[in-house]
């Protein structure tokens, strides 16, 4: 359910808008749509998991938030971002 350490560099790496950054929005909702992902592979074997399934409602949440803000900030940005990682709307 968590990251492994590893994938996550990976993923900070490749949407990484400068050396070092880890906290922009492009990092910020990259690393939640992996960790997003992972729980939805979780909840095809384990379907009773509740309590998990609030933790992923409030990453699913808070990935909205970042998007908002990045498009309210930078529309170009928020746009190749959500077409980089697959995402719609």
């Amino acid at each position: 359910m968590s990251l492994n350490p590893d994938r996550k560099l990976a993923v900070i790496k490749e949407y990484a808008t400068k050396s070092g950054d880890t906290g922009s929005p492009e990092v910020q909702v990259a690393v939640l749509s992996e960790r997003i992902n992972g729980l939805t592979d979780h909840f095809k074997s384990h379907v009773k998991d509740n309590h998990s399934r609030r933790g992923l409602l409030k990453m699913v949440s808070q990935r909205r938030r970042l998007l908002d803000y990045l498009k309210g900030a930078d529309k170009s940005r928020y746009e190749v971002l959500i077409s980089k990682l697959g995402l719609r709307r």
